[in-house]
């Protein structure tokens, strides 16, 4: 068998692959499961998020954490490992010709930590030998260098890419990995979780 670890960028995951789905209340082993060939065997899923702001609708953290700790209790070889957001106020050129000022303060809000930790965690599970196999789910080019250097210090590791999204996979993430698969939306119809994730409290909100 194929030691496996999977490496999601959960930003890049939603946006690319989930946010305008039905299939929210994703169980992502069960996706990786049916993308991945039987020999791999998933020994860890590291997935990279950062707590979501309530500012303009309270209930998306509450809805965030009711899902992560879901997968958490339904996914024993699931590991959340945590960025942050930082917002700040910028000036930018305003589109509406309309308005007296040329430039308008707005807020900016940023991700932070989270591609950092993915590259940090594969280049040190890498040199731990934690895994034969590593896939890393996200089409974030910044990505490319961390895979660079495993594929060049580890030659006889496997690095595995799954493209979120509909879009053209990064060039320099395909330059450094060894298959490329695709997640469309039947395997996320699929692959969805239990209603309420047996012995907990854990249910899918109605919304989704």
């Amino acid at each position: 068998m194929v030691r496996t670890i999977i490496y999601v960028d959960g930003f890049n995951f939603y946006y690319g692959a989930i946010k305008n789905t039905a299939y929210k209340w994703l169980d992502i082993k069960s996706v990786f499961q049916k993308l991945l060939s039987s020999n791999h065997h998933i020994s860890g899923i590291k997935f990279f998020t950062a707590p979501v702001s309530g500012l303009y609708n309270p209930l998306k953290p509450v809805k965030q954490m009711n899902y992560l700790n879901a997968l958490k209790y339904h996914i024993p070889e699931l590991n959340i490992v945590w960025g942050h957001f930082l917002t700040h106020t910028i000036s930018m050129r305003s589109a509406d010709p309309s308005v007296t000022k040329k430039y308008v303060k707005v807020y900016k809000t940023e991700e932070k930590g989270s591609d950092v930790n993915l590259a940090v965690h594969l280049l040190n599970d890498g040199w731990l030998n934690s895994y034969d196999c590593a896939i890393v789910v996200s089409n974030d080019s910044d990505l490319s260098e961390a895979m660079r250097l495993v594929k060049k210090h580890h030659p006889d590791k496997m690095i595995g890419l799954i493209m979120p999204g509909k879009g053209h996979p990064s060039k320099q993430l395909m330059a450094n990995s060894d298959f490329l698969k695709r997640i469309r939306q039947g395997v996320l119809k699929t692959s969805q979780l239990p209603i309420q994730i047996p012995r907990t409290n854990f249910i899918k909100p109605s919304d989704w």
